[in-house]
């Protein structure tokens, strides 16, 4: 098992504590591409192919619904990558 796979399982077993800091990890290691507003919005916008995604930047973390909207995003992406393939 990989790093990025463990990591993987981590966020999903405990969604209510997950750092920004390893979600951006995961989801740039997943092929999203990363864009943060340079207007002092804590919002960071990441996209793959047509999957788009805003996570607010929070500390010390992130919201869980947040958390699952990434992993459904990740999913998303993976299952276009397939068909197109």
């Amino acid at each position: 098992m990989s790093k990025i796979e463990k990591l993987r399982k981590q966020i999903e077993e405990g969604p209510k504590h997950v750092r920004f800091e390893d979600l951006d990890r995961l989801l740039q290691a997943c092929g999203f591409e990363v864009r943060q507003s340079g207007h002092g919005s804590s919002h960071y916008f990441y996209s793959k192919g047509r999957v788009k995604l805003s996570i607010p930047r929070r500390r010390p973390h992130l919201l869980p619904i947040y958390v699952r909207l990434a992993l459904e995003a990740i999913d998303l992406a993976e299952q276009q990558e397939e068909e197109a393939a």
